[in-house]
């Protein structure tokens, strides 16, 4: 019997009921999220068997669903947050506020408000720093609890240049000057952690490079004295393959080469996987309404847009596509659009695709991840439904909005 540890490391796009997807698409109609609950704690039990003396917490940017994080918490996850809306959203959906980390990246007054609020009646939340300017501001709001140091290792990995945060200025206290910034939390405020993240995406031929990040933050760790912190935190950034013919990453060996490198400590080690527990979760299903002929393509014109799935047009990502209406009939390289009026509203060049008609249903990938979640309403487009599959069953989890959805907040 297949648990939810030993589940398929990867579920591919063919994976997928391709007859139960046309129906959820005649049923609730196009563009839509179908997001797979049962996908999810999967993921997140895996994950975490992998690392069984890890504290392991879900980063909550890569999709904050209700659903979503209800299924997280459901599998025994708890949550890391990086606003003041993942906080509300998570405790909405059930988490213990004490049980959450706040990683804080120059957040705007309101988000500090919220959050020392929040620590009066809730202890046990972790706000984590990356600033010195953001212990002045801590202070000012008369905050002396539980703070985590946000390490800047130094070294970005990651699938794109605009993930690699691990090199990037705007993350994290300077290698060298964290020592000195940990005397100054252990003066004025409690002092539980050290955190870093060195990027996003991340397979196993990427972890060698990962590693030497965190080989830098368990050294520092040594240097300010783990054996006085709760716990190490290496972040997330564990991918999952977009690419058909891409390996998933090995959990053995990803296990074995964070835990070489980040080295003996005495406290805890923390991960925060986000991608790689909803990405291959979710997917969107689409409607073919245009098919033009065109001297260098075959443009295929879907309902679905960069208002819907923004990851291609922002870093130029591969989402696999299928016909689920018609997978057996003839590939033919296509180029596959939206209806947004600017040439980046593109999913997929030359891409072989079985003969798309009209009004089949394209299927994009890989989609949990960073999907919804940067969804938007360019051209006054009302965003997408969201359907959840979980025990056989299928329901909304997310209505889809109407033009007065978008227009409402001009009248109020």
């Amino acid at each position: 019997m297949t648990t939810h540890a030993d589940s398929p490391a990867v579920r591919r796009l063919a994976d997928w009921d391709h007859d139960r997807l046309e129906s959820l698409a005649e049923e609730y109609d196009t563009p839509l999220y179908v997001t797979d609950l049962d996908r999810i704690k999967e993921n997140y039990t895996r994950f975490s068997s992998a690392f069984p003396d890890a504290h392991v917490m879900y980063a909550a940017k890569a999709h904050t669903g209700k659903s979503v994080l209800e299924a997280v918490l459901e599998a025994g996850g708890d949550i890391e947050c990086a606003a003041w809306g993942e906080l509300q959203r998570s405790i909405d959906a059930g988490a213990d506020p004490n049980a959450l980390q706040y990683t804080a990246v120059n957040p705007p007054d309101r988000d500090l408000d919220y959050a020392t609020d929040l620590a009066e009646d809730a202890p046990g939340l972790t706000i984590t720093i990356g600033a010195t300017d953001t212990l002045d501001r801590l202070q000012a709001r008369g905050y002396d609890g539980r703070v985590a140091i946000r390490i800047n290792p130094g070294i970005g990995t990651g699938h794109h240049e605009k993930v690699a945060t691990g090199a990037d200025a705007k993350f994290g206290i300077p290698y060298e000057r964290v020592p000195d910034v940990a005397d100054r939390v252990r003066d004025e405020f409690e002092l539980v952690g050290l955190h870093a993240h060195a990027g996003s995406g991340v397979l196993t031929e990427g972890l060698e490079e990962h590693c030497r990040a965190i080989e830098r933050v368990g050294e520092m760790a040594r240097r300010v004295g783990d054996e006085n912190l709760e716990f190490v935190d290496v972040g997330g950034g564990y991918g999952v393959p977009y690419r058909e013919d891409d390996e998933p990453l090995d959990l053995e060996k990803t296990s074995e080469l964070v835990r070489d490198a980040v080295g003996e400590l005495d406290a805890t080690l923390k991960l925060e996987p986000g991608r790689y527990v909803v990405a291959d979760a979710s997917l969107i299903l689409s409607e073919v309404n245009t098919i033009k002929e065109a001297p260098e393509t075959t443009v295929v014109g879907v309902d679905a847009s960069l208002a819907t799935l923004i990851r291609p047009a922002m870093f130029g990502s591969y989402h696999p596509m299928l016909n689920v209406s018609a997978p057996g009939r003839e590939p033919e390289p296509v180029t596959v659009g939206g209806p947004v009026c600017t040439s980046a509203d593109v999913f997929a060049h030359d891409r072989p695709i079985a003969r798309p008609e009209r009004e089949d249903v394209i299927a994009i990938g890989n989609a949990g991840s960073y999907g919804y979640e940067l969804a938007s309403q360019f051209h006054s487009q009302p965003r997408p439904a969201e359907v959840a599959l979980e025990d056989g069953e299928a329901r909304v989890v997310r209505r889809r909005e109407t033009l007065d959805d978008v227009t409402r907040v001009e009248r109020e």
